[in-house]
This record gives structure tokens, C-alpha cells and sequence, in this order.
């Protein structure tokens, strides 16, 4: 029996997504935006959650490192797993940010920005340098290209996001961590409209299986949405550098279009949820890329949230952020449950 859960164990070691800290991105900005919505202890205790799946995530992704390095090296040239490792830069920021909002914890988010910094300079050219250099087997358009890829352009904006954040903390340089974080915001959102031309391609002109519709293709809004709150970051130290502030419409009209891209995802996105699960009743058992599907509504409300501040608009945004907190938050709820359920019923495979 105990041979059977450690060979259980290092297959699941063996095949660890890259793509598991996006349950540190999921957690990290539900916490923010319960937070920005006044919900009691919800953000300090899901900052407590993240604090330890972050730590133990990263003991996971050391430990296959050690034991199984082609195996973590061979998914930098797998076109449906190689973007996930930018949810390491994606989580870092955006738990540097929730240890901001709960506890100022200067420190802590200052060296977290500099881990997404330098994790991201890896992956922002491994993963490319990798997928291109593949000479065998690599796969058609409508097989290679998913939801995922769009966690290119979140782990990009979620470096410029905390980076504007703890700015402030450098102090005589702070106009310039500013002005290295609108670069970081501009080059995310031209990773979007890279990879968004080629998903819409795929959803538009291929026949896709309801299995192929995964839960990653949340990231199409999440992607604006976090561009979203990049943007109104920037603007609320637009004094900070003057680069920023001599182009403050542009940023202004920037995130504005962002956020309307953002949202006019959002019914599309819940009507192919309505049809995978409930009319062709496809299958919902737990995968890392669940998280990628609360993500996007945790960050659409602390989107909108903060636009409303940075941005003259109705405040009827107000309620929408409000709405879209509630709904992150059950949809956290109902991933973990999921998650839990899940390993009981199924235990670890190569596949988690």
C-alpha cells in the first residue's frame, strides 16, 4: 500500500502542471478584491491560504526539479503546458500585492516583485526560444494554441501591477520602477492582441469538442482584465514619472478599452460555461486550469474597482465590482471543494 502512494506520488512529481500557481493567482486576487469590497476576514485569511500554497508550490516545483529535470524542462517545448510557468510570475506579483492590501508588508511585496521580475526574464525567452527551436511534432494551430497562452501577457502585466506598487518604496528611483512598469503594462497588452488574433481564430474557423472549450479560456477576459487594473495602478502615480503623466490620456484611454474588452467577454464566456457543463454535460472533475477560471473574476472586480476611482464613470460600477466579488469568491469556494473532492475520488495521476 505504501509503495503504491509513493510510486502515486512521484508520477504526480513527474507530471506537476506548470500552471499551479495559478491557485496563488486565484487566491491572491479574490483576496484583493473581497478586500477592496470591505468583506470581513475573507482577505486575511485567504492571504494566510496563499502565504502556504505559495511556499508549498514552490517546494513542489523544486523537488520535480531535483528528481525529474527533463521532465520539467521537456514542458518548455509543450505547446499546452509551457505557458503555465507564467503563472510563477503571475502568482508572485499578485501575492506581493495581497500582503500589500492586508498588512503593508513592504518587505516581503518588494522582494516578491523582484521574484516575478527575474522569473519572468527566464520565461519570457525560454519558453519561446523552446517552442521554436522544437523541430518534431509540433502541433497544428487548432491543437497548440488554448486559453493559456494568454497567461503570457497576465504574467507580464502582473510584474507592472506590484511594480507600481512598491515604487513608492525605492525612493529616489521611484520614477523610474514606474516607468519600467508602463513598459511591462504596454508589452503585456501587445502579447494580448498576439495571441487573442490567433484564440479567436481558433474558436471562430475550427471544430472544437466540448472538451477542448477548457477553463483556461477565461483568460481571454482576465488578460484585459488584469490590463485593467495595470492601467488605473499607473495612473494613480502618474506624478511619480513624468513619462507617465505626459502620456496620461493614452494610458487613460488604454485601460478604458481594456476593461470594455474585458467585459464584453464575460456573457460570451458564461454562455460556453452554461453549454459545456450543463446542455452536453461535459464532464467538471478538478484541473489546475480551473484556477484560471476564477482568476479572471476576481480580477474583473478589483478591475472595475479601481477604475471607478481612477476614472470619472457611473457608479453603477461600484455594484458591478461588488457582484463579481461575490460571484469570485463562490467560485473559489466551489474550485477548492472541487479540488478536494476530486483527489479523493481520483487519486494522483501524472496528469495533476
Amino acid at each position: 500500500m505504501t509503495e503504491s502512494k509513493n510510486q502515486g506520488l512521484s508520477a504526480s512529481l513527474r507530471g506537476l502542471d506548470p500552471a499551479w500557481f495559478g491557485l496563488v493567482m486565484a487566491t491572491g486576487i479574490v483576496g484583493i478584491a473581497a478586500g477592496a469590497q470591505g468583506f470581513p476576514f475573507v482577505p486575511t485569511f485567504l492571504a494566510w491560504v496563499n502565504v502556504l500554497s505559495y511556499a508549498i508550490l514552490w517546494l513542489a516545483y523544486l523537488a520535480r526539479l531535483v528528481a525529474f529535470p527533463r521532465a520539467l524542462f521537456g514542458d518548455l517545448s509543450q505547446h499546452t503546458r509551457a505557458m503555465g510557468f507564467f503563472t510563477i510570475a503571475a502568482g508572485s506579483g499578485v501575492l506581493g500585492s495581497q500582503i500589500l492590501e492586508v498588512g503593508s508588508y513592504r518587505t516581503a511585496a518588494t522582494v516578491l516583485w523582484f521574484v516575478a521580475l527575474a522569473s519572468w526574464a527566464v520565461i519570457v525567452y525560454a519558453v519561446p526560444i523552446a517552442l521554436v527551436a522544437q523541430r518534431e511534432g509540433k502541433p497544428r494551430l487548432w491543437r497548440g494554441i488554448q486559453g493559456n497562452w494568454l497567461l503570457w501577457s497576465v504574467g507580464t502585466a502582473s510584474v507592472s501591477v506590484l511594480g507600481t506598487q512598491v515604487a513608492p518604496f525605492f525612493g529616489a528611483a521611484a520614477g523610474q520602477i514606474v516607468t519600467l512598469s508602463l513598459l511591462f503594462w504596454l508589452l503585456g497588452v501587445v502579447f494580448y492582441l498576439w495571441v487573442i488574433v490567433l484564440i479567436v481564430q481558433r474558436l471562430f474557423f475550427y471544430d472544437l469538442s466540448p472538451g477542448e472549450l477548457s477553463p483556461t479560456y477565461w483568460i481571454d477576459m482576465g488578460a484585459v482584465a488584469i490590463a485593467t487594473l495595470g492601467g488605473t495602478t499607473l495612473l494613480g502615480v502618474r506624478a511619480t514619472s513624468p513619462l507617465v503623466e505626459r502620456i496620461e490620456p493614452f494610458v487613460a484611454g488604454l485601460t478604458l478599452l481594456s476593461w470594455a474588452t474585458a467585459s464584453w467577454w464575460i456573457p460570451w464566456l458564461f454562455v460556453v460555461f452554461f453549454w459545456r457543463h450543463v446542455v452536453v454535460r461535459q464532464p467538471a472533475w478538478f484541473e489546475p486550469g480551473w484556477w484560471s477560471a476564477v482568476f479572471p473574476l476576481g480580477m474583473y472586480s478589483a478591475a472595475t474597482a479601481a477604475l471607478s476611482r481612477a476614472i470619472e464613470l457611473p457608479a453603477v460600477l461600484d455594484g458591478v465590482a461588488s457582484v463579481f466579488a461575490w460571484i469570485a469568491l463562490a467560485a473559489w469556494v466551489a474550485t477548492f471543494v472541487n479540488m478536494l473532492v476530486t483527489w479523493w475520488r481520483r487519486p494522483l495521476t501524472s496528469g495533476t
